[in-house]
């Protein structure tokens, strides 16, 4: 039987949700800029940079900047994140998460993060399971955005194991294609409909196990 090598874990959505922190900082800036901001809209930013969000949202608000001022703004959210993140305990890790990840790294499973965050190791800290990744790639080190697969094959890479032995773990559309564009396997978190291309998709990562996971990769 065909045994995978190696998990890649997206970050928000997946390990914890800080979709609400997100949506908050952005709220408050195109509040600040004049304009409504919702929740609906802050959905359509799953798994995109920072910099194509804000494109986005000035889009949505019918407001153009220049370039400098678009970073001013980027970095004014960001630091508003951050405020709230450093405030973030154990208590948000998904349920099922650092079960899954500690029966991985028991069973020999190398583990990494592929994420667009720029704030990966800050929220791993203050949750307490950055010592189980081996491999942190995150927005810091990849300059292409999902679905584009670099992330991910950054993270095999780093963890020296072939793609095709990785399974990813996703909660977006353009994670999902990401993965598969890097020739991985894909577990997806949410609902069918909207991730109906990944290999498996369960609505939390308390329905995976070491078994599941085996299935999956030998189908």
């Amino acid at each position: 039987m065909q045994v995978f090598e190696a998990c890649i874990f997206d970050l928000d959505g997946v390990i914890v949700d800080t979709a609400v922190y997100h949506f908050k900082a952005w709220k408050r800036l195109a509040n600040e800029l004049g304009f409504n901001f919702t929740e609906a809209q802050n959905e359509k930013l799953k798994g995109i940079s920072r910099v194509k969000s804000l494109e986005l949202i000035l889009e949505w608000g019918g407001i153009e900047k220049t370039a400098e001022e678009q970073q001013v703004l980027a970095t004014r959210k960001n630091d508003w994140y951050v405020e709230m993140i450093n405030h973030m305990t154990p208590e948000e890790i998904l349920p099922g998460t650092k079960e899954l990840l500690e029966s991985l790294r028991a069973a020999g499973i190398r583990t990494a993060l592929g994420s667009a965050s720029k704030n990966a190791t800050v929220i791993l800290e203050k949750v307490g399971i950055l010592p189980l990744f081996e491999v942190l790639v995150d927005g810091n080190t990849v300059t292409a955005s999902k679905p584009d697969p670099e992330v991910f094959l950054k993270g095999a890479e780093a963890l020296q194991i072939s793609p095709e032995k990785c399974i990813v773990f996703e909660d977006a559309i353009a994670g999902v294609q990401a993965a598969q564009a890097a020739n991985m396997k894909v577990v997806g978190l949410g609902e069918q409909d909207v991730l109906g291309a990944a290999d498996l998709v369960v609505s939390s990562l308390e329905q995976i196990n070491m078994q599941t996971l085996t299935n999956l990769y030998s189908k």
